[in-house]
């Protein structure tokens, strides 16, 4: 119950300042910067944990752990596992749906329903036939940056954490860079991810 408490202590503190209804991401790259536009009437629950988890640092190094060629791109468990532990149980209510998964579009991966945390997924190509019958809510947009999210090294296709259904991610939370580094040293990687000044769209 403590522990409970603390998280959530920690997460308000995060979010304290208000989170603008528009706002642009920089995510630095091992392979170039993505700009990502994520807009809170899309999805308000949503935005407002990445607005928290940008202000906790929480995506700097980074692993796109899972990426599947001309699917998505997922990411989202911080490197170490004392940081990634500490947000792992503090889940956020869903959002209804207002947008579909196309391609360029970013959403929450999750396990179960009212289960997401931290991770993300960049759709890279349409997904709305599958991803949009379950409640994978985008929460935004790339702009600037999908030849870089198209580059993103996929040669390690599930193996390397696999989706949060999958119950492989577990060495990622006990170990975090460190054993993705020794097991799948090529992968590309958030070397910063930053909020830049709200968008005026």
């Amino acid at each position: 119950m403590k522990q409970l408490l603390l998280l959530s202590v920690l997460c308000f503190a995060a979010a304290a300042q208000p989170v603008p209804p528009v706002f642009r991401v920089r995510l630095e790259t091992t392979k170039g910067d993505i700009m990502l536009e994520l807009h809170r009437d899309w999805a308000p629950h949503g935005v407002d944990r990445v607005y928290a988890l940008l202000r906790d640092h929480y995506y700097d190094d980074s692993r796109f752990f899972r990426v599947i060629k001309d699917r998505w791109a997922q990411f989202g468990i911080n490197g170490d596992p004392k940081v990634s532990k500490r947000w792992r149980e503090l889940t956020i209510p869903d959002d209804p749906r207002k947008e579909s998964n196309v391609r360029g579009t970013i959403a929450f991966a999750f396990a179960v329903p009212n289960g997401r945390t931290t991770q993300l997924f960049i759709n890279t190509r349409d997904n709305s036939a599958t991803h949009d019958k379950e409640p994978f809510v985008p929460i935004g947009r790339v702009t600037e940056g999908m030849d870089v999210v198209d580059a993103l090294n996929s040669e390690y296709g599930e193996a390397s954490g696999g989706g949060i259904r999958a119950g492989r991610q577990g060495p990622m939370f006990e170990e975090g860079n460190a054993w993705l580094d020794r097991n799948y040293p090529r992968l590309d990687s958030i070397r910063r991810a930053t909020v830049v000044q709200p968008s005026l769209q």
